[in-house]
């Protein structure tokens, strides 16, 4: 278990967990928020459980639809690859990409999320709904990390490809 800190800025308690900066240095970066030293050292858990070990991190064996961005402020990059079935239904969902802990970490939160979903029920899924899926309050900065994959998977769902593109053959 990583180490806490629990300093008291303003009159508001701050817990950081004190993870390794080899392995995420964003996570300290995290404005602290009202919760309790459990409730943050969960959070802090979850969110690098995702970054070390993330859902579909790779690329989607027959995607159909995929689009890749950056964060220019830190130099994120996420790609997403869906594969949609005939009737728009996400039937798998994978990222690739490389950045910080909270864009990673996301891009495997929201991969998992989605996969079943409809392209309306993502059309529909915000950037409100994206924050609250990753569970923290965050920097204005911060929150661009963590939106980076939800912007990707809004224009992915515009962009289709030729089996060419995916490198499937038919």
């Amino acid at each position: 278990m990583n180490a806490a800190r629990v300093d008291t800025v303003g009159g508001v308690v701050r817990v950081d967990v004190l993870a390794p900066p080899a392995v995420c240095p964003s996570v300290k970066k995290i404005r602290p928020s009202r919760r309790s030293v459990n409730e943050e050292e969960i959070y802090q858990e979850h969110v690098l459980e995702h970054y070390e070990d993330p859902y579909h991190r790779g690329h989607c064996p027959a995607y159909t639809h995929a689009h890749e961005d950056n964060n220019p402020l830190c130099g994120d990059v996420v790609r997403v690859e869906l594969e949609l079935d005939d009737a728009g239904r996400v039937k798998q969902a994978w990222f690739d990409g490389k950045g910080c802990c909270i864009s990673q970490a996301s891009a495997s939160m929201l991969m998992e999320q989605i996969e079943g979903k409809t392209t309306d029920e993502l059309k529909a899924f915000s950037a409100r709904d994206m924050l609250d899926l990753f569970q923290a309050q965050l920097t204005p900065n911060r929150q661009k990390c963590c939106l980076l994959s939800w912007r990707v998977l809004q224009s992915a769902i515009a962009a289709p490809v030729t089996p060419d593109e995916n490198g499937a053959t038919t």
